[in-house]
């Protein structure tokens, strides 16, 4: 079965799927038919299916949740010494700038414990232990002010170009300043 978003079940509806299989397993010991356990049970007639399968071959053990789909590829020990790996900086790890992108960290999992993430999920793991995105806190000291003042009156106008005039049936209601 597939979630949205690539989440799973969460632990009370695990509890709350076992507790159905387990109903269906004593429904299988009365000799219950597959479509009246699923109507009964407001599940898929293919569920109860796979469900009696399992329960044929192995007893009602075979129908106890075995826990989440998956578990984080690191644990909390490995990520505390991923943090002191980060702390360390990119350029200890070979990289030539000291900045640290999604991507790059990725890599350094990669390299480091051998385990296979997503950029996405770097970003999931960083979130989930309260790490979060830095902008930069102040401007760069190449910057200049008064050029960029002066790119914004003089240039910008000349590549926004002038604006559309309004028709009869355009949704716009403001009228354009004449040159």
């Amino acid at each position: 079965m597939r979630y949205a978003q690539g989440g799973g079940l969460t632990d009370e509806r695990r509890v709350f799927r076992e507790k159905l299989r387990m109903e269906a397993a004593d429904r299988f010991r009365h000799g219950d038919e597959n479509t009246v356990i699923a109507h009964d049970l407001r599940v898929s007639v293919r569920s109860v299916q796979r469900w009696r399968k399992a329960w044929s071959q192995s007893g009602s053990k075979a129908l106890v949740s075995k826990g989440p789909a998956s578990v984080p590829l690191l644990n909390d020990d490995l990520f505390a010494v991923l943090e002191r790996e980060l702390l360390k900086g990119p350029v200890a790890h070979g990289w030539p700038d000291q900045t640290w992108t999604l991507s790059r960290i990725k890599t350094l999992i990669g390299r480091r414990f051998h385990k296979g993430y997503t950029v996405q999920g770097v970003a999931a793991l960083l979130k989930r232990h309260g790490w979060s995105c830095q902008v930069p806190a102040r401007r760069a000291v190449e910057r200049d002010e008064d050029v960029v003042a002066g790119w914004v009156k003089e240039t910008w106008p000349q590549v926004e170009g002038p604006w559309r005039r309004s028709t009869p049936g355009s949704s716009s209601k403001t009228k354009p300043v004449s040159r």
